[in-house]
C-alpha cells in the first residue's frame, strides 16, 4: 500500500478552512468514493493549513488519474507539501471508519 500526504498552507488569506470544510460537504466526496484502488481518504487542517491523506492498494493506485482537485482551485494552486510513503502496516479499530457527518 501506498499513502499520499497533501498540504496547503493557508496564509495568503483568500480562503479559510471553515470554507473549504463547507465546499467539502457539498461537493468533494463522491467522486473519491468512486475511486478504485482507493483503501481511504480523510480531510485534515490545523487552522492555518488544509490537507489530505490518501491510502492506496498499490503504487499504480496512487499513480492513476485523481478526481479534480476542488481544493487545489480554490486555495488557488497545489499543495504545498506532497510526500508518498509506504504503508508498512494498516488497522481499523473495532467501530470501523466514522460515519461522514
Amino acid at each position: 500500500m501506498k499513502t499520499v500526504i497533501a498540504w496547503w498552507d493557508l496564509d495568503s488569506g483568500t480562503i479559510d478552512v471553515a470554507s473549504l470544510r463547507d465546499c467539502l460537504r457539498r461537493e468533494g466526496v463522491q467522486a473519491w468514493a468512486e475511486m478504485p484502488g482507493l483503501v481511504a481518504k480523510f480531510w485534515i487542517s490545523n487552522g492555518s493549513r488544509w490537507g489530505a491523506v490518501m491510502v492506496f492498494e498499490s503504487e499504480d493506485a496512487a499513480r492513476q488519474a485523481l478526481p479534480p482537485n476542488r481544493a487545489a482551485e480554490l486555495i488557488g494552486g497545489p499543495a504545498s507539501t506532497r510526500l508518498t510513503f509506504d504503508v508498512e502496516a494498516f488497522v481499523s479499530g473495532p467501530g470501523g471508519a466514522a460515519p461522514w457527518q
